[in-house]
């Protein structure tokens, strides 16, 4: 009997989408121009989309895109213009921390080494097979059923965040 083997595109997509987020996050945190940094912040996001896309999750993927990349990063674009960028590249843009940060990093580090050699024992669990037809058919019917009042009041929360966030630029203007 002849074992079938996993296809290694699967793990080159996932270490190549896992690599460029955090390539890409460690952009968002270095760069000293904001705009740069959110657009790094856009392709970390992007990535993270794709890696749910990845998980058989293309709810969450679309919402990601759409939600996070195509709205609160447009938002963010905003403020960068609003924010009075000359005054803020005359501050410091990083503090003495630089020891506490790499302390940190290292301790980060060790604790994902640990995770990875003893990985199973410490998460043994079975594989569960994830359904991919109707996920988001469900995502849907649930939220439009059972959370329709929360899904309104967010909605009416973002609206009066707009509303206010056009308000205030117009006074700045």
């Amino acid at each position: 009997m002849q074992t079938m083997a996993q296809p290694v595109a699967t793990t080159f997509f996932f270490y190549l989408l896992s690599g460029l987020a955090i390539g890409s996050g460690v952009l968002v945190i270095t760069r000293k121009n904001p705009v740069h940094s959110a657009l790094a912040l856009i392709l970390t996001l992007l990535s993270v989309a794709g890696l749910y896309l990845m998980l058989y999750a293309p709810f969450v993927a679309g919402v990601q895109i759409i939600l996070y990349v195509g709205g609160i990063m447009v938002l963010f674009l905003f403020v960068i213009m609003l924010v009075n960028l000359e005054r803020s590249e005359k501050e410091k843009q990083f503090n003495q921390q630089w020891i506490a940060g790499i302390l940190a990093a290292l301790a980060l580090g060790g604790l994902f080494v640990v995770i990875y050699v003893r990985g199973r024992a410490l998460f043994a669990q079975p594989v569960l097979a994830l359904p991919e037809a109707e996920n988001t058919q469900r995502v849907g019917q649930i939220l439009y059923s059972n959370y329709m009042f929360a899904f309104e009041i967010a909605s009416l929360l973002l609206l009066v965040a707009i509303i206010g966030a056009v308000v205030m630029a117009k006074k700045r203007i």
